[in-house]
């Protein structure tokens, strides 16, 4: 299975659970711009939304758009291979950004041109200059951006968060994570450094959101290395990634990544959450569970998890609503600024301020 069909999939499933009704009050008019990353974040959702219609979809590949309307949450949609068609002959509340990480940034810039709201993909741009135009642009725009993280409103980091929040580790002063995935087989475009943008921002986004969201703390410097190391079927991809973080308060956090994960595992990655306190460490890996020890307790697998949330839902009611969002418009902007730092520390050898 591609990474692609494993992540719609599971999407799929986490939304299956009965959930209560979203109403916005409005219909909103939504169009899937490529078929990349988390789009059945969007689609697993749609039965809790009944003022959510998914009315265009587009992607250069006709067999891939024929493939994605056999969704019967999609089936009613139109068809496109070019967006800017798209984007011109719809009549639009909401974008949502799923193709290449190389031509994600000016497609959201198209869409903000035309004064679209937009849930994007991540990272919003693999280069700096186009993270500083979509910036730019949306400042002055009035449009809400939005970016696909579902893993910040899963239940076991939220009670990660939690029991930080609560004070019982005291101040987290280390932070260890690891994302492992299989390398399965992978889109050309990903396969190609221009188009791809790295490890890094790729898959070490979503780590570097919750290890700032779980553990309340700031990074400052990073240092990292990348490779890819006798694996020529996922072209300039690296398969192996390790960035060092000097956290706000002198800590310390980890992140390593591979696409080293063997094809025999049950699951297609094992990522994993440490936080180190001053008072105790919780930490999060499937086989263990949230596991929570302190100086006065032994450990403890916590059984009572928060209830799993939906990026997708959290940004509609931010977007439409004016509720205020679980991942803000900051948080989204300082994670892409990290892994692009991180990444850049990794390409020119060098200790980078963050």
């Amino acid at each position: 299975m591609t990474r692609r069909g494993w992540m719609a999939g599971a999407a799929g499933a986490a939304a299956a659970a009965p959930a209560e009704v979203v109403r916005l009050g409005r219909t909103v008019r939504v169009a899937i711009l490529g078929f990349d990353g988390h789009t059945g974040e969007i689609t697993g959702s749609l039965p809790r939304l009944p003022d959510v219609e998914v009315v265009a979809v587009s992607d250069p590949d006709p067999k891939v758009t024929a493939r994605g309307v056999k969704n019967p949450r999609l089936a009613k949609a139109k068809q496109y291979t070019d967006y800017r068609r798209m984007l011109e002959a719809e009549k639009l509340d909401l974008v949502a950004v799923c193709n290449p990480n190389g031509d994600r940034a000016a497609a959201i810039l198209d869409c903000v041109g035309r004064k679209l709201n937009v849930i994007a993909e991540k990272p919003l741009a693999v280069e700096w200059k186009d993270l500083e135009r979509v910036k730019t642009a949306v400042a002055g725009s009035g449009i809400n951006l939005g970016m696909l993280m579902p893993m910040r409103y899963d239940p076991a980091y939220l009670a990660l968060k939690k029991v930080v929040d609560s004070g019982e580790i005291g101040e987290v002063v280390q932070i260890a994570a690891q994302k492992s995935y299989k390398a399965g087989d992978r889109p050309a475009w990903m396969r190609s450094r221009k188009s791809y943008g790295g490890t890094i921002p790729w898959i070490g986004i979503h780590m570097v959101d919750l290890m700032r969201f779980t553990s309340g703390r700031e990074f400052r410097e990073v240092a990292s290395f990348q490779a890819n190391i006798a694996f020529p079927g996922i072209g300039e991809m690296e398969n192996v990634t390790g960035s060092l973080f000097r956290l706000d308060n002198r800590g310390i956090g980890t992140l390593r990544m591979d696409y080293l994960r063997p094809e025999t595992a049950a699951t297609h990655g094992d990522d994993r959450l440490r936080l180190a306190g001053l008072k105790g460490v919780v930490e999060y890996q499937a086989s263990t569970g949230v596991v929570l020890m302190t100086g006065t307790k032994k450990p403890e697998t916590i059984k009572e998890l928060p209830a799993r949330g939906s990026v997708f839902v959290d940004y509609l009611l931010y977007a439409y609503k004016g509720a205020t969002p679980t991942l803000s418009l900051a948080d989204i902007y300082r994670t892409n600024e990290i892994v692009l730092g991180a990444r850049d520390a990794a390409d020119r050898g060098q200790v980078v301020r963050l």
